[in-house]
C-alpha cells in the first residue's frame, strides 16, 4: 500500500503529449519500499518505449479496431458521476467503483440472508449476500449485453432450434452474471449424462466473457480517443480502463475435448463481423479435437446409440472420456477488429481457456527459472470454472493454487502506461473486483470452501441450494443397504474417528469371517492408503484398485479376487470414475465413505447382483450430510443424521 501523500491523481505530474501518449514531467513521491511502488517504477523506467502508451500488451491497430458506435448503453468517459451513473451499463459500474475501507472489512461477516426459487425448478433456490438483485428481476431481458452480441445470439440459437435463447431460465442466468456476483451453480447438468445438457449455462458464461472481453476493448478504444483530443496539462484521471496486462478472463476446464467444445461454441457465438477470420484453426482441431463424433453435441444432440454400445461402460463414461483426455492443456485467445487468433502468445491474450494442472505446472516453472513468469494472471477479472466436480475428482487443490496467484502484482515490467491503471490495481485490491463463477453438477466442502474463503468480490455473493430424492430406486431391487452411523468428535477428528469404529467395529468380523468376495470402497486416496496399512499390519488377504495401479497389477488383483486367493478387495472412487471395471465375486460391499458422485453409488451397489447371501453396508457421520442426501434424499439425510438411531436400513 502507498502512503497517503502519494496519489496518481497528481495532474502536475504527467502532461500528454501528441498521440495521448503520456510523458513523466516531473518525479512523483511514494515510499520506495512499497510493493505497489515497486511496479509502478518499473511501469515508468520505461514508458517511452512503449507505442501506443495506452495498451495492455503488444498492440497494432488492428488489435484496438472495434467500433464503439452500436452501442447506446454504454458509456465509458471513466468516473461515473451521479447524473450519468444510471445509464452505465453493469460493466462500467463494477469496474468504476471505489471501494472502501469498511467495504473490504464487511467481507469477513458476509451472510446470505435472502432467497429466491428457481424458474422453472421446484427443488432449487438462489441464495445471496447484500441486496436481493432478483426480488424484482426482468426475466424478458439480458441486461448489460452489447446489443450486436445479443443479436447473434438470437440468430445463432434460431438456427439451432431456437430452445435456449429466448428462456427465461437462459436470461436469469446470463443477468446472474452480468451482476458480477461471485456465483456457485453446482446442479449443471453436465452433457454426458441422459438427456440434453444444460448448454443455455455454457452460452450464458461464454456471451457473458465476450461482453466484457469487448466492452473492455471498446472502453480503451473510446477513451484513446478522447485524451488524442485533450489539452496539455489537462485531468486524465478518468481514463483509468486498464489492468497490468491484457488477458482478462480465464476459464477452468478439466480436459481438452471439453476445451474443445466451449472453444468451438465461443466461436460460433461470435458475431461474424469479429470472426471474419480465425486464425489456427486447424491446428486446433487436430490438436485438441480428438475423434470426430457423428452427432453435433455442440446442439445438445446425443450420439447414435449404436455408438455407445460398442462398449461395456456406462454411457456417461463413453461420452466423457471418448474424445481427448489431455488434462495438461492451455490455450490463449486474442479477439482483433475482424480476426480471432487462438494460440496468442499468453501476456497479450483476451481470454485463457486452461486446466488446473497445467497452470499449476507453469507456475512451479517459475520457482526454478527466473525468465518464466505468470503475470498473464495479474489482471484477470472474470473466472469462470466449469465441470467442477470433475476437476474435483482430478485434484481440487490445483484450483486452489491457481485462484492463490491470481490478482497478484507482476513480477515484471508490463507495457502499460502507469496513468491508465486502474488504481485498485495499483492498491493490490484487484481480487475484490474479480467475479469467479463455480459451475458443476455437485458441490463439496473442497468447492465450497474456494467459494467461501477464496472469492472476495465486494459485489456479493450468490449460490445454488437444491434438494435432492436421491438414487436409491436405481439399486437393483432385493439389496439390502444397512447405513451405520458413527459418532464425531470434532471436525478435525472425523476422519480418525471414522477409521476407529473400522478398526474396533467392522474389521472384526471381517477377520473372524471365513467367507471371502469382501470389497472395500474407498472415497479418498487419503483412506485408501491408511486401510492398505493396515491391512499390512495385520497380515490381511487383500488386494487393491487403486487409480495409481498399474494395469498388470489391475488384471492381476480382478483375477485373484474372482477366485478366492484374496479375501479382500480393496477399490477407490477414482478408480471406478476412470476406469468402471466391472468387479466379479463381490459378496460383501463395505462402503468405508460414500462416493462423492451420486451416479457412481447404485453402479457400485449393484456388482452385488448375481451373488448368493449378499450384504451391504454404508458407514457414514454427521459430516457426510451433501453426500448423503444426493444418494439417499434430502428428507432421509436429514433424518439419518439428527436420529437418535444410527442404523438404517434401505431396501426396494
Amino acid at each position: 500500500m502507498l502512503p497517503p501523500a502519494y496519489s496518481l491523481r497528481d495532474s502536475g505530474a504527467w502532461a500528454v503529449a501528441q498521440g495521448g501518449r503520456m510523458v513523466k514531467r516531473k518525479t512523483i513521491g511514494f515510499d520506495d519500499d512499497s510493493p505497489r511502488s515497486n511496479v509502478v517504477e518499473s511501469v515508468l523506467q520505461d514508458s517511452d518505449d512503449n507505442d501506443s502508451g495506452l495498451i495492455e500488451g503488444s498492440e497494432t491497430e488492428e488489435d484496438i479496431g472495434f467500433s464503439y458506435s452500436d452501442e447506446e448503453d454504454i458509456r465509458t468517459n471513466g468516473g461515473a458521476t451521479s447524473k450519468d451513473s444510471v445509464d452505465l451499463s453493469s460493466f462500467d459500474l463494477h469496474l468504476q467503483h471505489n471501494l472502501s475501507k469498511e467495504e473490504i472489512d464487511n467481507q469477513k461477516n458476509l451472510k446470505f440472508s435472502w432467497g429466491v426459487p428457481v424458474i422453472g425448478v421446484s427443488n432449487c433456490k438462489w441464495i445471496g449476500t447484500g441486496e436481493n438483485i432478483l426480488e424484482d428481476f426482468d426475466t424478458n431481458s439480458c441486461h448489460g449485453l452489447k446489443a450486436k452480441l445479443h443479436e447473434h445470439w438470437v440468430d445463432v440459437s434460431k438456427t439451432s432450434g431456437g430452445k435456449d435463447i429466448n428462456s427465461s431460465k437462459q436470461q436469469m442466468f446470463f443477468s446472474l452474471c452480468s451482476s458480477y456476483r461471485d456465483i456457485l451453480h453446482c446442479n449443471k447438468r453436465p452433457f454426458y449424462l441422459k438427456g440434453l445438457e444444460d448448454i443455455s449455462i455454457m452460452d450464458a458464461y461464454i456471451m457473458h466473457s465476450l461482453n466484457h472481453v469487448f466492452r473492455t476493448r471498446d472502453c480503451v478504444k473510446k477513451n484513446d480517443a478522447k485524451l488524442s483530443r485533450l489539452e496539455e496539462g489537462a485531468d486524465s484521471e478518468r481514463f483509468r480502463d486498464q489492468g497490468f496486462l491484457r488477458p482478462k478472463v480465464l476459464i477452468l476446464l478439466p480436459l481438452a475435448s471439453i476445451m474443445h467444445r466451449v472453444v468451438k461454441r465461443l466461436i460460433q457465438l461470435t458475431p461474424s463481423a469479429y470472426k471474419v477470420n480465425v486464425e489456427h484453426m486447424d491446428r486446433f482441431s487436430t490438436k485438441f479435437g480428438g475423434e470426430e463424433h457423428k452427432a453435433d453435441k455442440e446442439n445438445g444432440e446425443e450420439p447414435e446409440s449404436a455408438d455407445l454400445q460398442k462398449s461395456s461402460k456406462p454411457d456417461d463414461f463413453q461420452l466423457l472420456f471418448e474424445g481427448n483426455n489431455e488434462d495438461d492443456f492451455m490455450i490463449g485467445i486474442k479477439f482483433t477488429r475482424k480476426t480471432i487468433k487462438l494460440f496468442s502468445d499468453f501476456h497479450t491474450s483476451d481470454l485463457i481457456i486452461a486446466s488446473p494442472l497445467c497452470l499449476v505446472n507453469k507456475i512451479e516453472e517459475t520457482g526454478s527459472n527466473k525468465e518464466k513468469d505468470v503475470d498473464f494472471l495479474s489482471s484477470i477479472e472474470v473466472l469462470i470454472i466449469d465441470h467442477a466436480d470433475v476437476i474435483a475428482m482430478q485434484n481440487w487443490s490445483h484450483v486452489h493454487t491457481v485462484i492463490e496467484h491470481l490478482n497478484r502484482l507482476p513480477s515484471k515490467q508490463p507495457r502499460t502506461d502507469v496513468m491508465r491503471i486502474r488504481p485498485w490495481y495499483l492498491d493490490e485490491h484487484a481480487r475484490f473486483y474479480r467475479q469467479t463463477i463455480i459451475l458443476g453438477f455437485f458441490s463439496n466442502p473442497d468447492i465450497n470452501a474456494s467459494f467461501n474463503h477464496q472469492c472476495s468480490n465486494y459485489e456479493g455473493k450468490v449460490k445454488l441450494m437444491c434438494e435432492y430424492k436421491g438414487v436409491l430406486h436405481k439399486v437393483l431391487p432385493k439389496i439390502q443397504q444397512v447405513y451405520v452411523r458413527f459418532n464425531i468428535d470434532s471436525i478435525v477428528d472425523a476422519d480418525d474417528n471414522r477409521f476407529d469404529y473400522f478398526v474396533k467395529k467392522v474389521f472384526p468380523r471381517i477377520k473372524d469371517s471365513d467367507e471371502g468376495g469382501i470389497m472395500l470402497f474407498i472415497s479418498s486416496y487419503f483412506e485408501f492408503i491408511r486401510i492398505r496399512n493396515f491391512l499390512k499390519s495385520q497380515d490381511a488377504s487383500f488386494c487393491l484398485l487403486g487409480e495409481y495401479s498399474t494395469q498388470k497389477d489391475i488384471s492381476r488383483a480382478r483375477l485373484w479376487f474372482f477366485e478366492g486367493k484374496r479375501k479382500i478387495m480393496l477399490y477407490t472412487e477414482r478408480s471406478h470414475f476412470y476406469h468402471r471395471y466391472k468387479i466379479r465375486g463381490v459378496k460383501n460391499l463395505i462402503m468405508y465413505s460414500l462416493p462423492e458422485r451420486k451416479e457412481l453409488y447404485p453402479e457400485i451397489v449393484n456388482v452385488l447382483d448375481g451373488s448368493e447371501n449378499t450384504a451391504c453396508t454404508v458407514l457414514f457421520s454427521p459430516l457426510d450430510k451433501f453426500r448423503l442426501e444426493r444418494i439417499v434424499g434430502t428428507i432421509p439425510a436429514k433424518t439419518m443424521v439428527a436420529s437418535e438411531k444410527p442404523v438404517f436400513v434401505f431396501c426396494d
